[in-house]
């Protein structure tokens, strides 16, 4: 009995290490209900399955232990197809892929982008999902590690960047 008690909590113990080793990604639509359930700012990283940069960011800035830990402990992480196809429906409105180019879009990244699709983009939400700021182009870790650290402890309210920039003090 004993070793049958031992081992489940080793494998307790291995689940929720490896739960921590990586970015808890959401779907919109999990991300706006937990958002109304229990309100916590929200990240969205709008990505595309062509898009280079997109991956190269998942592989180097997400996989990051300080950047996972920061964005877990702070955010609701939702990961956003910016040519997703099924309808989404968000502040009473049904947002769509629209069909253009070869490609298309989906309104919905676009309408939290201004229009400006660029990938990646992360968009930072607040607790009542209004957009703070969307940031469009790859960010390498030191950078993303900044600006997680700015929208997660609320500086933007009362610090502007240039002095937060100027004072941050990393953790890699």
């Amino acid at each position: 009995m004993k070793k049958h008690i031992t081992l489940l909590l080793l494998i307790f113990t291995i689940s929720v290490s490896k739960a921590q080793n990586k970015i808890n990604w959401l779907s919109f639509e999990e991300g706006i209900k937990l958002l109304k359930e229990n309100p916590k700012p929200l990240l969205i990283d709008v990505y595309t399955d062509w898009c280079g940069y997109c991956k190269k960011m998942d592989i180097e800035t997400y996989s990051n232990q300080t950047i996972i830990k920061a964005i877990n402990d702070n955010f609701y992480a939702i990961k956003l197809n910016g040519e997703e196809k099924k309808d989404i429906t968000f502040k009473d409105y049904t947002f769509k892929f629209k069909a253009q180019g070869r490609r298309g879009f989906h309104e919905l990244p676009a309408a939290l982008m201004n229009g400006k699709l660029s990938y990646p983009t992360t968009i930072f939400l607040t607790e009542s999902a209004e957009v703070l700021q969307s940031i469009p182009g790859y960010l390498d870790k030191k950078v993303f590690e900044k600006i997680v650290a700015y929208f997660s402890s609320e500086n933007y309210k009362n610090t502007k960047w240039e002095e937060f920039d100027k004072n941050f003090k990393s953790n890699l």
